[in-house]
């Protein structure tokens, strides 16, 4: 079948058309798609954020049913929400109560009907959750056909907080109310003022002082009831009260209707709000204080010229008065803060001064007498101190709680009542007690007392002096058993110058049977004269031996220094002609010698010298200890001086391989005798030596400080136990026997320490076993 030309070109254009249109028709399906699923997406978002949001939304429909989301059903208890509003009241732990459900019909119809909005608030039974609601007609984009929206907020929070805010209101109100009575009602004038100062509040107390018609007059006339103190009125203290935030208290004088009063005026800051006061009339107060005091005063100055002691404790038992006696009995010092010291206190003072009697456990004894003040009647004690006094306590309890305490020095009543008999026997055998011979004779010179001594030290017969003879009959009796009768004028002297002259003498005689006695006269303050006599003969026998001994002594030491003397010239003598004939031998004056006769000669010369240093040592060391060593002092580089006796030993140094460090920067001069001090250092420099091992090390440092020039000498060898050290600072020291000497780690530290000492100087050695030893030379 064949179409015509036109027929295909219509088929080819209905084609085209069609394929046009399905194109456009997918283009608009995709575009289509997008927006639904932007609107898909927009719609989440949204329903997320009202999920967020602080309010939920209700919609309520005209049929009753809501649509709400599931958080909403979790406030109100549900699971799942309810299709219809009235199952919201579907029990007593969920859902609403029938009375708020019923109110919230009520209110969602009205809106309905009349598109009036609503608030209200209710409280989910059987929770603590508190809602608020706010209903209006919805948009009809919302919801068409009447629908109405309410918005539901939690605020529980909010609830609880403005309940308890309006129960202390309340109670607020109901304390004010009860203050503001309690302020009126007050017998005292009491006031308020603002941060400003001024009256703000009186009560009627106030206005009556100040006679005033009314309370509102009285704060619009600022009426003060207190007059000005000092150039400061009322309002002025008040303020700085406030800005010191620390109440204020004063005493003033105020005029209250035709009487001027005391008061005690009080200023209260009340933080922010303001100054609260009151002042309390105590002008009776004042003038029974005043009463009491004029009273306490009389009583107090009375107390003062009794010669008996008293005291008064107040309830809180501490010392409120003590009169004169009595601060005197217990030794109470004047301007030593006495009042207000506390019982037990002057409990402990007093045995601190010796004021109260001797007891074993004296802590219990004071809580015992603590216990005075409750024991409701009066106590009375007896009190022997240790310095003779007597004295009788007695302890009055007082009404307020307080003690009196009276203290009555009976000594001189006791004293009065012992016996004459008493008082003699007493004294008579404290004088038979004594070693001394006393005898008390009367002015006019008739013997009154003396001791069981006297009779025999004077060889005077008993029976004679029971007849209390006169000094001259004494005189007799004694002038006999004198070696020289003669001086028995002395002993009258003596007596006279006690008994009229009023004067002290003393003498001596020598009796006829050897003894010698000393005798001195002393005046009584009774007017009577006392002889006193001591036997002085071991005294006078001791002395003598004791001259005679000294001169003994010295005749030793003129023997010892002519010993020293000789032996110098014998010791050196001898050697010096052995030195010197071993010396020609080795010169060879006497032929020339073999190879051992050399050896021979020159081990004489090494023992010639070293005994001639012994010889030395021993002889410096006897003149140094019998004070004869000569020293020759002259001013000596001390830095060369030591250099010169190191490098004399500088052979004996290299062959034990030893190392010296000198040391001595800055040493001045010193005053010394060159050849002793060369020896003491060379002896300690050769100690050192001789303890160092090989590769030791010794150390001489020379330093001046402020005391004078210092010498050290340490090396690091095997050092000495503390016992060693004493043998070798001895020396030589007497044997056993006591017959001779022997000889204790040589004679170098002895001798250098008496060679420095003769310079004035001190020697100091430390040394410990294995850590080497320290000598240390201080020159002044």
């Amino acid at each position: 079948m064949e179409f015509a030309p036109t027929a295909l070109a219509l088929i080819g254009l209905l084609l085209a058309a069609w394929t046009a249109g399905a194109a456009w028709l997918m283009i608009s399906a995709g575009t289509k798609a997008r927006n639904a699923e932007n609107s898909r997406r927009a719609a989440r978002r949204m329903a997320r954020m009202l999920d967020e949001a602080p309010a939920i939304p209700l919609l309520v429909r005209a049929d009753g049913r809501i649509e709400g989301s599931e958080r909403l059903a979790h406030w109100l208890g549900f699971d799942t929400l309810p299709q219809f509003l009235s199952e919201l009241a579907s029990g007593e732990d969920r859902g609403l109560s029938k009375e708020d459900l019923t109110d919230l019909t009520q209110k969602v119809r009205r809106a309905q009907k009349t598109a009036a909005p609503f608030r209200m608030a209710l409280t989910v039974p059987g929770s603590q959750r508190s809602l608020a609601l706010r209903g209006q007609l919805a948009d009809p984009q919302v919801s068409p056909g009447g629908a109405a929206l309410v918005w539901i907020f939690d605020f529980s929070e909010s609830e609880t907080e403005l309940s308890r805010m309006r129960e202390e209101t309340a109670r607020a109100k109901g304390d004010f109310a009860a203050l503001v009575g309690l302020i009126e009602a007050a017998p005292m004038p009491m006031w308020f003022r603002g941060v400003d100062t001024r009256l703000r509040l009186v009560n009627s107390a106030y206005v009556a002082a100040v006679g005033a018609e009314s309370a509102d007059a009285v704060v619009a006339n600022q009426t003060e009831l207190i007059e000005q103190v000092d150039g400061l009125d009322a309002a002025q203290i008040a303020g700085q009260a406030a800005q010191q935030g620390r109440p204020v208290e004063r005493i003033v004088q105020a005029t209250i209707g035709d009487e001027r009063r005391a008061l005690r005026v009080s200023d209260l800051p009340l933080g922010s709000e303001g100054v609260a006061g009151y002042a309390v009339d105590i002008q009776e107060m004042e003038e029974q204080a005043r009463s009491h005091r004029a009273y306490a005063n009389a009583q107090r100055s009375m107390m003062d010229r009794l010669s008996t002691g008293v005291a008064q404790f107040d309830a809180d038992r501490k010392l409120s008065f003590a009169n004169q006696p009595f601060r005197r009995i217990f030794a109470i010092r004047p301007g030593s803060g006495a009042n207000g010291m506390a019982f037990d206190r002057f409990l402990s003072d007093a045995r601190d001064e010796g004021r109260t009697p001797e007891v074993r456990d004296f802590p219990a004894w004071r809580a015992e007498h603590v216990e005075w003040f409750t024991s409701g009647e009066a106590q009375e004690e007896a009190w022997p101190l240790s310095d003779g006094t007597h004295l009788r306590i007695v302890a009055q309890p007082m009404p307020d709680g307080g003690l009196a305490l009276i203290a009555e020095d009976r000594t001189e009543q006791l004293a009065l009542s012992a016996t004459r008999d008493t008082l003699l026997r007493t004294r008579t055998a404290t004088l038979d007690s004594l070693f001394e011979a006393l005898a008390v004779f009367a002015p006019d010179g008739s013997l009154q007392l003396w001791n069981r001594s006297f009779a025999g030290t004077w060889g005077i017969d008993q029976e004679v002096l029971d007849q209390h003879p006169a000094v001259d009959g004494v005189l007799e009796e004694i002038a006999g058993n004198l070696a020289k009768p003669k001086h028995v004028r002395r002993i009258g002297e003596v007596i006279r110058t006690a008994t009229l002259d009023r004067k002290e003498q003393a003498g001596r005689v020598a009796l006829a049977d050897g003894r010698t006695l000393e005798f001195a006269g002393v005046p009584l303050p009774d007017g009577n004269g006392l002889l006193t006599t001591l036997d002085v003969t071991a005294n006078e026998q001791a002395e003598t031996a004791l001259r005679e001994r000294n001169q003994a002594l010295e005749q030793a030491d003129e023997v010892k220094t002519r010993f020293l003397a000789n032996m110098s010239y014998e010791f050196r003598t001898p050697l010096t002609s052995i030195g010197g004939f071993a010396e020609l031998l080795d010169a060879g004056i006497a032929g020339e010698l073999s190879d051992q006769g050399k050896e021979y000669v020159q081990a004489i010369l090494d023992s010639v010298g070293r005994l001639t240093d012994q010889v030395e040592d021993v002889l410096d060391l006897s003149q140094s200890e019998a004070g004869l060593l000569p020293i020759a002092k002259e001013k000596l580089e001390l830095l060369p001086f030591v250099t010169r006796v190191v490098r004399e030993r500088e052979r004996g140094i290299e062959s034990g391989g030893i190392s010296l460090d000198l040391r001595g920067g800055g040493v001045a001069k010193v005053q010394a005798d060159p050849r002793q001090l060369s020896r003491a250092v060379g002896h300690l420099i050769d100690n050192a030596i001789a303890a160092t091992p090989k590769g030791g090390k010794i150390l001489v440092d020379l330093s001046k400080k402020p005391e004078g020039t210092r010498i050290v000498i340490s090396d690091n060898g095997t050092g000495m136990a503390p016992e060693e050290l004493r043998r070798a600072m001895e020396g030589l020291r007497p044997s056993a026997d006591g017959k001779g000497m022997e000889r204790r780690q040589g004679l170098g530290i002895p001798l250098a320490r008496q060679l420095i000492e003769a310079h004035g100087g001190t020697l100091d050695i430390q040394s410990r076993k294995g850590m080497g030893t320290s000598a240390t030379i201080l020159l002044p």
